[in-house]
């Protein structure tokens, strides 16, 4: 059975969304951090927002990012979304029950990433689906804006791995509970 695993972004105050907010405080050891998330990565699982994001942004990257972005761009992606209908930059749209066609996911890849993608997020922890969570709080907070938990999401979990960056970036690795 394979492992999801998602990982986030997020302020002090919890907001995830539009993370220009963590450039100050990008540096080569989270660089080194996302590429092995990415490179240890079979299949990129995304929300829609976060795929029409991606796909817009990351094919021009490439040049600029080397082995990361070529991986990040030839990696299969699978997209929950009910309003697209043309897949594009190597994605397959999940029809059906998304939960259930995540458990299929799992059964057929090792590891899948998720990035972003705070609705599926939010839908996959329902459903028990995710299997680490890989959160770097950056030490700055915002004020406003979309927070990575939805209001009643409820989960319990244990903190399975800790280290902080020089710029302060705490990355923190939980597990359920």
């Amino acid at each position: 059975m394979g492992k999801i695993y998602a990982v986030e972004y997020v302020t002090l105050d919890g907001v995830f969304e539009e993370p220009s907010w963590s450039g100050p405080y990008f540096n080569d050891e989270l660089q080194d951090w996302q590429f092995q998330n990415t490179m240890t990565a079979d299949i990129q699982l995304l929300g829609r927002v976060t795929y029409e994001g991606f796909k817009e942004a990351w094919p021009a990257m490439e040049a600029e990012t080397g082995e990361f972005g070529r991986k990040f761009n030839a990696m299969p992606k699978q997209v929950a979304t009910t309003t697209l209908t043309e897949p594009e930059w190597n994605a397959a749209f999940i029809e059906g029950d998304v939960a259930e066609a995540v458990r299929g996911l799992k059964e057929q890849h090792d590891n899948i990433i998720v990035n972003g993608s705070g609705n599926l997020l939010n839908h996959l922890t329902k459903h028990n689906l995710v299997d680490e969570y890989r959160i770097m709080v950056f030490p700055v907070v915002v004020g406003a804006g979309r927070k990575l938990w939805d209001d009643g999401t409820k989960v319990a979990l244990s903190l399975a791995n800790s280290w902080t960056t020089k710029t302060g970036v705490a990355v923190l690795t939980y597990v359920p509970a």
